[in-house]
């Protein structure tokens, strides 16, 4: 099947982080889980990359967010095929980040 999406760097380290951080908190099975529920996202958004909204608020970019459990899937949907620009907690300043 031919991939629909791209990850930029800094997304691909992104996961791999997650990944890491769920391990250590909550064991493997939970953070295949987690990783598993955001490719999934991520899947479904390059099928569809309307469903996303704005956050004008964060960024002028021409980015959209979604949220999947506790991270925002930032990605932008102009491009063919859809590139995942970061995959962020939602704690996190994402104002700072995005610039």
């Amino acid at each position: 099947m031919k991939r629909r999406f791209t990850l930029s760097p800094d997304a691909a380290s992104d996961l791999e982080e997650i990944r890491d951080w769920v391990i250590a908190d909550g064991g493997p099975r939970v953070a295949l889980h987690v990783i598993r529920s955001l490719l999934k996202a991520i899947r479904l958004l390059a099928q569809s990359p309307h469903l996303g909204h704005a956050r004008k608020d964060l960024t002028d970019l021409p980015l959209k967010f979604w949220p999947v459990f506790s991270w925002l899937i930032v990605y932008d949907a102009t491009r063919r095929p859809i590139e995942v620009v970061r995959v962020l907690h939602a704690a996190r300043n994402l104002r700072v980040i995005l610039r």
